[in-house]
């Protein structure tokens, strides 16, 4: 936020120590709101040659620049400071003529800024000074060339009046929010797909919700001017942001004299116009937002005459959306051409004036409309009372009165209280007068101007507001993260309980991992998700993440260590930059299960199995049933269909929806999205519709004839499947396992056995479990309900090409998610 220097310093030192020139310095220079004077330690390191260097030949003609007065006393603030900060043996005569000039009692006529010549012998007519008796040199005319102070001292003027508009445009469209009764809750934004948002956006819709925190006269009204607030203010801010970021480096740098001598111009005002073309963009979208809001304010007025009137005045008077549309063409013509940046500069400043022209109208309507609404009231409440105090006035409408004026936000409440203060009392007219509303807009204009000692009052109660309003203080924590009450962590300590039990009683050992790797160890490891991973910020050493998973920390520890053989479980927090929603969080629980080393077929998947079940029947979660499949059986099936190699995945994904959507819909999407002919999408559908008691769908499968015999990846995922079931027979367990040849879980990762538990009962207490393995992996993943409170068991990527080390041994890793 711009401020201008206070009353009590009034001064602005250039040069010196630790000195600095802002925009806002620049501004009091250019209204005479502050003096100049030179540091004396600066002024010693000057020259004391009394003698000007030679002027370089051939100086290049040029055409007259003159600039406003104000722009004029910007420009020489900057060509002053350059001076001073130049590396060049600047003489102090033309720096202590500036300084003069800057502090005259009555401002200056235009200054001619096309070229130094022109420039001195303007200077030097202003203060009755001969040309010949200033003198200037080649090092003179180079720090002119190269310091562009016309357009640096424009754009730092452009800087410090947008920056003063952006809390005033907030505050004035919160006025406008109560006035027309709009909805707030364009207000409360959620974040995007990818679980990112646009700061600035959701700064000015908090900002908003604070001014407008506890009123009680907004509604319904969800026009475009209203909710498109957040993005419109907040492209505003990051324009004004951009701007005076470059504005105080160039403000601040100094000249390389002969550097400019040899190079000329090396487009400096070609790099200021990519922040001030943004800025004219988002002046032209605020301006046709503000007008919106005021002309929605106006139609909020009931009275029938008076509407008509104020909307002939504000049509009449106020500046229409075609004199903006025509003003910004000009500007974007002019900036094309790339002739005149000085012209752009000015044009766009001009073009926020008008801005803060209808910034004030939008105000002066939003207070107009809510004044008289109070003073009707007033009036209804008088003419209904029934008792009369001595003052002539019913306690009944006292109290009404009093209660309805108290309905505006905390933040708007002051707001309105503070623009009151400065137009009513300059103005006597009756509110029903639409003369007042021009008064008023004409004040505001005053009022909004940063020569206005006002603003600073304003600008200083809204940051108030903004940082001290009770909004701002509740406390919250970061979305896709949640507290744990002592319930939650009473279930929580008993499911971890169990669950370390069992994993103990299978023979697994405790290993614990940190909680944030070297960024290359998880990169490139999760294919898409891994824009996913957190990054955290460079602290000057190595680069790290927090952890995605704790399946490639394992493989990290193992190829560290050159551990072939180990079984271990881990319970610990993993975190994603995942969009928060129902059942997906950034920070949860994993609990994994893993095997690493040498075994029989299906040795490992028959004893995962058995975890689960263990699992699940300890925890007491209902009944459930574990449906099974084998990616290579689900790879020949589509093989036999006639589906190419390079669709398997994309249509995999199309059959990973069966669970949602009937198979006529997937077929749809199979033929017309993933370009599948129609008889081999419904030959799939003979195929994914089969599910049913292991053994039975086994031996309907690796009948006589059967398809699947032919095809050798099928026949090696049945005969593992065939052993699977068998041991599963003798413990007991297969009664609760169903082949189904639809799922199709984790097939971007796995090639082994899949399988995924889901809850059978009335009262669903949970969804379960994922399973599948590949020539190096076994994995599965349970989703799990315990009074209420859902933990998940999911996959996670292959430890295939984990590390740089490739393993041959088997591996068998599941893990818990826990959403308390």
């Amino acid at each position: 936020m711009a401020s201008l220097p206070s009353e009590s310093s009034g001064v602005v030192t250039i040069g010196g120590k630790g000195s600095s020139l802002s925009p806002a310095a620049v501004y009091a220079v250019s209204r005479r709101l502050s003096k100049v004077t030179i540091d004396s330690s600066a002024l010693e390191k000057l020259s004391l040659s009394k003698k000007p260097s030679p002027l370089p030949p051939n100086l290049p003609p040029s055409n007259p620049r003159y600039l406003a007065p104000e722009e004029s006393l910007a420009a020489l603030a900057i060509l002053l400071n350059k001076l001073v900060l130049s590396d060049a043996a600047i003489r102090p005569t033309l720096p202590v003529l500036i300084e003069e000039t800057l502090n005259l009692t009555s401002s200056p006529e235009t200054l001619d800024f096309g070229s130094p010549v022109r420039f001195l012998d303007s200077l030097s007519r202003l203060n009755g000074k001969n040309l010949d008796e200033i003198g200037l040199g080649e090092r003179e005319t180079g720090v002119f060339e190269g310091s562009f102070a016309a357009s640096i001292g424009i754009c730092a003027i452009l800087d410090c009046c947008s920056s003063a508009l952006v809390n005033v445009a907030d505050a004035v469209a919160a006025l406008s929010c109560e006035a027309a009764r709009a909805d707030v809750a364009a207000f409360d934004l959620p974040v995007s797909g990818d679980g990112f948002s646009i700061k600035a956006e959701m700064d000015v819709a908090g900002d908003m919700k604070v001014l407008l925190f506890g009123s009680k006269l907004v509604g319904q009204n969800d026009s475009g001017p209203f909710t498109e607030i957040p993005a419109i203010h907040g492209s505003f801010r990051e324009a004004v942001r951009s701007l005076h970021g470059r504005i105080r480096v160039e403000l601040n740098s100094g000249v390389k004299v002969q550097k400019v001598m040899n190079a000329g111009n090396y487009g400096k005002e070609k790099a200021l116009a990519t922040s001030v073309l943004p800025l004219a963009v988002s002046i032209q979208s605020m301006s046709e937002c503000s007008l919106g809001r005021a002309k929605l304010t106006i139609e909020s007025i009931s009275d029938d005459d008076l509407r008509s009137k104020v909307a002939e005045v504000f049509e009449n008077v106020c500046p229409g959306s075609d004199w903006l549309r025509e003003q910004f063409q000009s500007i974007t013509e002019k900036a094309a051409s790339g002739l005149d940046y000085i012209g752009v500069f000015h044009h766009v400043y001009e073009f926020l004036v008008k801005f803060r022209e209808v910034l004030a109208w939008e105000a002066a309507l939003a207070l107009f409309a809510t004044e008289r609404d109070d003073d009707s009231i007033e009036k209804k409440q008088t003419c209904c009372s029934t008792s009369i105090k001595p003052n002539g006035e019913t306690a009944k409408g006292k109290k009404k009165r009093e209660k309805k004026k108290k309905t505006s936000g905390k933040g708007t409440s002051v707001v309105r209280q503070l623009l009151k203060d400065r137009i009513m009392d300059k103005n006597e007219t009756s509110i029903e007068d639409v003369k007042i509303v021009v008064e008023w807009a004409q004040e505001l204009s005053f009022c909004f101007d940063p020569k206005d000692a006002g603003l600073d009052t304003l600008l200083a109660k809204v940051k108030e507001i903004i940082e001290s309003n009770e909004v701002r203080r509740l406390p919250k924590i970061p979305k896709g993260t949640r507290d744990f009450g002592k319930e939650q962590m009473a279930i929580r300590e008993r499911a971890f309980s169990i669950i370390t039990g069992v994993f103990k009683m299978h023979g697994a050992v405790a290993l614990d991992t940190p909680v944030f790797e070297l960024r290359e160890t998880l990169m490139g490891k999760y294919g898409e998700d891994s824009k996913l991973i957190y990054d955290l910020a460079d602290q000057g050493g190595e680069l790290c993440s927090l952890r995605y998973d704790l399946t490639v920390p394992l493989a990290r520890y193992l190829a560290m260590n050159n551990i072939s053989s180990l079984k271990r479980y881990q319970i610990a927090k993993v975190y994603r930059r995942d969009n928060p929603s129902k059942g997906r969080y950034r920070e949860f629980y994993q609990c994994d299960f893993d095997i690493a080393g040498h075994y029989e077929p299906m040795e490992p998947d028959f004893e995962v199995i058995r975890v689960l079940t263990e699992l699940l029947d300890q925890l007491d979660i209902g009944t459930y049933e574990i449906k099974l499949n084998h990616r290579k059986l689900l790879d020949g099936m589509l093989e036999i269909c006639g589906v190419s190699s390079e669709k398997f995945r994309t249509v995999c994904s199309s059959i990973d929806k069966l669970d949602k959507q009937s198979f006529e819909q997937i077929k749809t999407e199979m033929v017309e999205e993933k370009g599948l002919a129609l008889e081999t999408a419904e030959k799939i559908g003979t195929f994914v519709k089969k599910r049913g008691p292991p053994l039975e769908i086994l031996s309907e499968l690796k009948k006589d004839g059967s398809q699947f015999l032919e095809n050798s990846g099928s026949v090696l995922a049945l005969n593992e499947l065939e052993i699977l079931f068998k041991a599963l027979e003798k413990s007991k367990c297969l009664g609760k396992v169903v082949f189904d040849l639809s799922l199709a879980r984790g097939l971007d990762y796995y090639t082994g056995v899949i399988y995924e538990a889901v809850f059978q009962g009335a009262t669903q207490r949970g969804i379960f479990l994922n399973y599948w393995s590949t020539a190096n992996t076994q994995e599965y993943f349970v989703f799990f309900c315990t009074n209420g409170y859902l933990a998940v068991f999911g996959p996670h990527a292959t430890l295939k090409d984990l590390v740089q080390n490739t393993y041959s041994e088997v591996f068998l890793s599941y893990y818990i998610k826990l959403i308390l």
